[in-house]
């Protein structure tokens, strides 16, 4: 599949600024897997009080981008938008490490690969790296709910 501009990705992830963590996606293979990248911004808002006189992005946010990765992957290869009875949520983080900091002027590059898929529950293997170098790892997993 062609590249996934942020016009795409704003019609399948419900995410608005500052909350959208995934700018482009480079390359997605239904039903396997999808990198895509982060451009890390020093107006991001976590930076004015992330280590202000240092900034670098909160582990959790690189977590979240993987996360909205695995969302866009999802449905990309049920071939469906989200709808309030078709949203996927972060169901749950293992084995998370963090290795380089990230910091403004950082182009974070995000690739989730499907581990397993059992109904609605599915389980991805996530990386985000900077320039080759890893940043963190983390296996996710999310699950199908609804919104009231």
């Amino acid at each position: 599949m062609s590249t996934i501009t942020i016009n795409d990705i704003m019609s399948t992830l419900p995410h608005r600024y500052p909350f959208l963590l995934v700018d482009r996606v480079l390359t997605c293979v239904p039903n396997q897997s999808l990198v895509a990248i982060k451009n890390v911004s020093v107006n991001e808002p976590h930076f004015t009080g992330h280590f202000p006189q240092s900034p670098i992005m909160p582990g959790v946010l690189q977590i979240e981008a993987l996360a909205q990765a695995a969302g866009i992957l999802i449905y990309k290869t049920l071939d469906q938008l989200p709808n309030n009875e078709n949203w996927f949520f972060l169901a749950g983080v293992d084995e998370a490490r963090f290795k380089r900091i990230v910091e403004p002027g950082d182009q974070l590059r995000l690739e989730v690969e499907i581990l397993k898929v059992r109904r609605d529950l599915w389980k991805f293997k996530g990386t985000a790296t900077v320039d080759g170098e890893l940043t963190c790892s983390a296996e996710i997993m999310t699950a199908r709910g609804t919104l009231k």
